[in-house]
């Protein structure tokens, strides 16, 4: 099998410009790059890695843990197929609960205990820890341990409130060179390695990327204003020099 990535993203699903962030971050190379034309081409074990990649967007895993635990020098497939399987089956049993739980509340049920999602939250946390070993995730792993769930509130208050900001002056239409954008930049940065891991230029440059191309990033950060997340891609990639 050999494809070009126009005809791998159809294939798998993806778009063309996810799998060119994912060769940016190093999560999936094409097979090899056209010298002449500068075609990326993707081949059988190309899409074996994309099977992988997208059973852990499946649960839910972020990129960057991804690419940790598919890196990593103890990564064994079999053993990881057989974790995602695990993972896979407690999603299943979860929304399976909620099914049955929506007839309970139509019946006036008290029905509270199928949002329990702590087993699979734990079992993913688990598998993370066993595969991800890079320092980033080390030092994230060290740090955070014993914060506590108000810790985690305030934290995510306070990334909430650097998104607001880059809203704001987006809205005010500053650009993403300006002065104020790359202040904010600069304090997202800061807000990361002072409460998470070092953030270096490198791990900013990919949380940027990150951001337009996760769904889940991007409506989460869009929610302050339509097309901030693309925003604060592109104020990091002036910050970072790309």
């Amino acid at each position: 099998m050999k494809m070009k990535i126009k005809e791998f993203a159809d294939f798998t699903g993806v778009s063309v410009r996810t799998l060119h962030y994912y060769d940016e971050i190093g999560l999936l190379m094409p097979a090899f790059v056209d010298k002449t034309t500068g075609y990326r081409f993707y081949d059988e074990k190309s899409f074996l890695r994309m099977q992988e990649i997208l059973f852990y967007r499946e649960l839910d895993f972020a990129l960057k843990h991804i690419e940790e635990i598919l890196s990593s020098p103890n990564y064994d497939k079999s053993k990881a197929l057989n974790e995602q399987k695990q993972l896979l089956t407690l999603k299943k049993e979860r929304l399976e609960r909620l099914i049955s739980a929506i007839d309970g509340a139509v019946k006036g049920e008290n029905v509270m205990t199928a949002f329990d999602n702590s087993e699979f939250e734990k079992y993913k946390a688990e598998a993370r820890e066993k595969w991800g070993k890079t320092d980033a995730y080390k030092e994230h792993a060290e740090r955070t341990k014993n914060y506590s769930k108000q810790k985690w509130n305030d934290l995510a208050e306070g990334m909430d409130h650097i998104m607001a900001e880059f809203a704001l002056c987006m809205r005010k239409d500053e650009s993403p060179d300006s002065t104020e954008a790359q202040n904010l930049v600069k304090m997202l940065q800061n807000h990361i390695t002072e409460n998470y891991y070092l953030c270096t230029n490198e791990i900013l440059a990919s949380l940027g990327q990150m951001y337009v191309v996760d769904e889940r990033f991007t409506n989460n950060i869009d929610k302050h204003a339509d097309g901030t997340a693309t925003f604060i891609c592109e104020a990091i990639e002036v910050y970072c020099g790309k």
